[in-house]
């Protein structure tokens, strides 16, 4: 019977074996849906595909950090394979990604699946004439040779499946910004090349217990911006939707909670620029994750990934134009910005009500630890209106300069931003130059490494005129450019996902030089004698606080600080602005 049930949910899918050769069986449809391709039976797979399929061509782009390299497979029904030439033709492109979580196989397996039919069923066969499909069949190689059948101990199938660390055991999708690995180089040198219009990332959720098997995590609309976040919140994700809906594929945003309940609500998961959503987006890429339900059969969640997908092509094929238009109007919206939010908060004057289908849940005592457990009751579905918090606002903006300068010596920042298309141009001489700078007051750090940083976050700085002589070869970097997004994210320090909170700044966060106390004693004296405001303000600081008035170091730094001796380069974030 199990097999017979299976052997239904793949045909709702796919079609007559008629109408190929059982060569194009994928691994997932011989097992009945309880395996997933190896990454071999994968690559294999679309080579077949491409051996017997003129519309088909499969490149190697850049290097992981297990030493092979990524795919890219491209589906061209003009057979037009020059990146270049596609990308600056009126076609769409729709760029998917699996396998950055190789645990969560599901759109590997899909994938497959919606490329074969799309060459071979007679319904699709001939449809897609204005969208190219570009394809990454594994993006964490390294992760997906990394086989096993119990790292996702929540999750439901199939029987093998890879890890979530990739070579060097890093989460791919936290990578984004500080781009540590090889995948990462060459997912920028893939997303630049093709400029995709459409970007999807295939996932497996982790999280509470709910009737759906799809769900979703279109980027942040309000960070995307105001005419094509709109445009993705109020027209492409109802479309692509209500198709899932005919389909009788009911989905909702992803469920942003982690042990608790649902129903008192959740807010949209907020991606920022360390993962792939976040990124693209910041490109104005209309970008979406989707997250299958980790308790859902094998299957199930495959048929449902597949026709998601089927279902955004749809929509990109029809609206190609409109989805191509807008992209362009948000650069030029990007453009006309005078201030741009670095920081965001939920807007609760904005409150959305989402009919949610769960579960009911309730506490019970844990045969295991005595205690009260969490416990979703599958016998008690219901169907209710939740608060969904998806509006966000500004909390923090900055002005725009018309240019950031870089001294060369940073040159592991400036070789990020090669690697994402900014344009930039290098001083022909040394120049004095009056700039905004910042000053960094405090911030605070991780106690513990997080994806091989001990990253900070609570930054706060101040700013302050100064003219600074730069050298013949440090960068100037004007906003005026496509990339004007991805330079204020990673440049100014207070944004979530800048380089100063992912570490690329430390040095400047200590001083290099100090004083020898009993040598500095004479000159303390000597600098109270020949300043009276920091002698005043020195003998207060006495008088008020008592920890300062017993420490004879804590005194001298004081004086120290304040002289001429100070070192000026501390805390002086090396990024300057030009208004």
């Amino acid at each position: 019977m199990q097999k017979l049930i299976l052997t239904f949910l793949l045909l709702s899918f796919s079609f007559s074996k008629a109408q190929y050769s059982p060569i194009y069986e994928t691994v997932f449809e011989k097992s009945f849906g309880k395996e997933s391709a190896t990454y071999d039976q994968t690559i294999d797979y679309y080579k077949l595909l491409a051996r017997t399929h003129p519309e088909i061509k499969i490149k190697e782009m850049g290097t992981t950090d297990n030493g092979l390299p990524l795919h890219l497979v491209i589906y061209n029904i003009d057979q037009q394979f020059n990146i270049e030439k596609i990308k600056n033709s009126q076609k769409a492109t729709l760029l998917i990604n699996n396998g950055i979580h190789p645990g969560e196989p599901d759109g590997i397996d899909a994938s497959m699946l919606f490329l074969r039919n799309v060459l071979k069923d007679p319904h699709l066969k001939n449809k897609y004439r204005n969208t190219v499909i570009y394809i990454i069949p594994v993006y964490n190689i390294g992760g997906a040779l990394n086989r096993n059948s119990s790292t996702r101990v929540n999750q439901n199938g199939p029987k093998q499946y890879g890890f979530r660390g990739n070579a060097r055991n890093y989460d791919l999708n936290r990578d984004f910004i500080k781009a540590d690995t090889k995948n990462t180089k060459a997912f920028y040198e893939i997303f630049h090349q093709i400029n995709p219009d459409v970007f999807i990332d295939t996932h497996v959720s982790n999280g509470a217990d709910y009737q759906y098997t799809l769900t979703h995590l279109f980027t942040q609309h309000n960070k995307l911006g105001s005419s094509l976040g709109a445009f993705l919140n109020e027209q492409m994700m109802p479309s692509i939707l209500a198709d899932l809906n005919k389909k009788n594929i009911p989905s909702t945003p992803y469920v942003n909670v982690f042990n608790a309940p649902p129903d008192n609500g959740f807010s949209q998961y907020f991606d920022t620029p360390r993962y792939t959503t976040g990124f693209t987006s910041l490109y104005n890429t209309l970008s979406v994750m989707i997250e299958t339900h980790m308790l859902k059969p094998y299957a199930d969640r495959v048929r449902v990934t597949y026709e998601f997908l089927l279902s955004a092509l749809d929509y990109t094929d029809s609206n190609y134009t409109k989805i191509k238009s807008m992209r362009v109007l948000a650069q030029v919206e990007n453009q006309k910005l005078k201030k741009y939010p670095i920081q965001w908060k939920i807007d609760s004057t904005k409150i959305s009500q989402l009919s949610f289908k769960g579960y009911e849940a309730v506490y019970k005592k844990s045969e295991v630890t005595g205690l009260d457990r969490l416990y979703y009751d599958q016998s008690k579905p219901y169907e209710k209106n939740i608060n969904y918090f998806n509006h966000f606002k500004p909390s923090k903006e900055i002005e725009i300069p018309k240019a950031y300068i870089i001294p060369k010596g940073w040159w592991n920042v400036i070789d990020l931003l090669k690697a994402n298309q900014i344009r930039m141009t290098q001083l022909e001489k040394d120049t004095v130059i009056t700039v905004t700078a910042y000053q960094i007051v405090n911030y605070k750090s991780r106690n513990k490494p997080y994806e091989g940083h001990f990253q900070h976050y609570q930054i706060n700085t101040n700013s302050f005129i100064k003219k600074i002589k730069f050298f013949k070869g440090d960068f100037l970097i004007p906003t005026n450019q496509p990339g004007i997004r991805y330079l204020i994210e990673t440049l100014e320090p207070e944004a979530a996902d800048s380089f100063l909170s992912w570490n690329f700044f430390d040095s400047i966060l200590q001083e290099k030089e100090g004083f020898s106390p009993y040598v500095f004693e004479e000159t303390a004296k000597e600098i109270l004698k020949n300043n009276t405001d920091l002698a005043k303000s020195f003998e207060l600081l006495k008088q008020t606080d008592e920890n300062f008035r017993k420490s004879s170091f804590a005194q001298l730094q004081f004086i120290y600080k304040n002289s001429e001796f100070a070192e000026q380069s501390h805390l002086i974030y090396p990024v300057y602005r030009i208004f």
